[in-house]
């Protein structure tokens, strides 16, 4: 996503300097999926941060927890007063407000935004959820407004709020779709084991729930997953382990509903 994100600058006329800490990976980025672009690489974190206009901005999309407070301790340092930083991971929203507040003291801009649609709208159009010191705003607003998707000629993005908002709205953003992919699930399993479907007839029955109030990208790619055949000719479903990860944002979306729950007891 993050190397998605970078291209999807460099479309709407961004320079975008590129930084991973294995370096082989920027090398090996602006030799193939970048090359002929504007994008400049760095191999280093102050060579990061030298490379860019001021108020710097650096946008980091790593694995939510400590990762995220390794970066900044390690960034932090690097940086001067104004300048800004954003989460554009799954972090929980009690984090960034934690974060937001510890960074202002120091001078520093944090935004946590949530970013949605997985790799390909990363590249071509994601939806964006930016929340946090409300200073940062006026400064990242063009980028991220240029490279979300557009609904009506209007981007999917805007200001969500301060402190944690934007990476809250992402949380109940993913629990909704956990819950859809759920009742989907829900669907198959009563269609397989109770009517005894064959995957063909189970990917039209989808196709057909596509076609009207249940169009989506859930709905269709369950229809496209489930008429997906391997090499061999056989469907490829039927070979995948039954089993699912998560984030965390489902269950962190769910839980202060059982807070009340207990609480309304």
């Amino acid at each position: 996503m993050g190397q998605n994100l970078i291209l999807n600058m460099n479309d709407h006329g961004f320079v975008v300097t590129a930084y991973n800490r294995t370096v082989e990976k920027v090398d090996e980025f602006l030799q193939k999926g970048a090359k002929g672009t504007n994008i400049v690489g760095a191999h280093s974190l102050k060579e990061l941060v030298d490379s860019l206009k001021k108020p710097r901005r650096v946008m980091m999309l790593v694995k939510a927890g400590s990762a995220v407070d390794d970066f900044i301790s390690q960034l932090e340092p690097l940086l001067e007063e104004g300048d800004i930083i954003i989460d554009g991971g799954n972090s929980e929203y009690q984090d960034t407000q934690r974060r937001t507040k510890t960074l202002a003291q120091k001078g520093l801009l944090f935004v946590g935004s949530g970013v949605s649609g997985g790799e390909e709208g990363a590249r071509y159009g994601p939806s964006l959820m930016p929340g946090g010191n409300p200073k940062a705003w006026p400064y990242i607003k063009n980028i991220f407004q240029s490279i979300a998707a557009k609904a009506d000629g209007e981007p999917c993005c805007d200001w969500v709020g301060e402190d944690g908002a934007g990476h809250f709205v992402k949380m109940v953003h993913n629990g909704i779709e956990y819950g859809d992919m759920q009742l989907i699930c829900e669907a198959y399993h009563l269609m397989k084991s109770a009517l005894n479907m064959n995957n063909k007839e189970m990917g039209l029955a989808f196709d057909e729930w596509n076609k009207g109030e249940l169009d989506s990208f859930l709905i269709e790619i369950t229809r496209n997953i489930l008429q997906f055949k391997d090499n061999d000719e056989e469907y490829l479903v039927e070979k995948i382990r039954d089993a699912a990860g998560q984030k965390g944002t489902g269950k962190w979306t769910a839980f202060p509903h059982w807070i009340m729950v207990f609480r309304s007891h």
